[in-house]
């Protein structure tokens, strides 16, 4: 299957602020998912729906494509894998075709008058995967990335981009600091990948939280969730 053209429309849910909108969080979802899907799980596991009084929350969808884990079957997948594994390498094609995509979303709400600064962007499974990629390869002026249930391959171009630039970005200031929860039954993305992804990225400049979650599966808790909705408020605080 051909790339995803960079001029690709996602299709997105979005719950709006409460009050007045001076920041946006882009919540990508797990391979086979879609935005709509991720908000009623989070809604599911909340009782209600993330929201901030400040921050616009956009849940895009992942284009349909073939998925070699698969066999080829069509999914909704931000990127294409060999095998869900750590030690191969990365399908970078179909990886930086959808960076260029969700670039596009991003300087949409740039355009719409909110700072890149005041952006951030995270994600579930592969979604979370997806977001470190577009935060310290492409966009390493943003708020903030976080990852749950999430791993880099271990030479993830991802390492390699930080290395290049001496561990510090590409550009002045600091890297977005990440944060990640993994549960520690997790089957299907190890615990043990999570851990390593996140001390590799500690190596090289990146400030990162790693947040255990004692027998939790390839889920989401309501635990997590509210430690993580106190964390953005962290990155993004509201009008002073």
């Amino acid at each position: 299957m051909a790339a995803v053209s960079s001029s690709v429309y996602l299709p997105r849910c979005v719950v709006s602020p409460a009050g007045r909108h001076s920041a946006s969080l882009i919540f990508l979802h797990g391979s086979g998912d879609s935005g709509q899907g991720l908000r009623r799980w989070i809604k599911q596991v909340l009782n209600q729906d993330l929201t901030f009084q400040h921050i616009k929350i956009i849940y895009p969808t992942a284009p349909p494509r073939p998925y070699t884990p698969m066999k080829g079957g069509i999914s909704n997948v931000w990127f294409d894998r060999f095998k869900i594994s750590n030690d191969c390498p990365e399908h970078l094609e179909s990886i930086d075709a959808m960076c260029h995509v969700l670039t596009n979303l991003i300087h949409g709400e740039v355009k719409s008058g909110i700072k890149k600064n005041r952006i951030l962007v995270g994600g579930f499974s592969m979604g979370g995967c997806m977001a470190m990629h577009l935060a310290y390869r492409t966009h390493q002026d943003m708020a903030g990335v976080f990852a749950l249930s999430s791993f880099l391959n271990k030479t993830s171009a991802v390492y390699q981009a930080l290395q290049q630039h001496g561990g510090g970005g590409s550009g002045s200031g600091e890297l977005p600091e990440l944060f990640q929860c993994h549960g520690t039954a997790d089957q299907l993305v190890l615990h043990t990948w999570g851990q390593e992804t996140n001390l590799k990225l500690r190596s090289l400049g990146v400030s990162a939280q790693f947040h255990s979650v004692p027998g939790l599966y390839h889920e989401l808790t309501i635990w997590e969730l509210e430690l993580l909705r106190s964390w953005i408020l962290t990155k993004l605080p509201g009008d002073i």
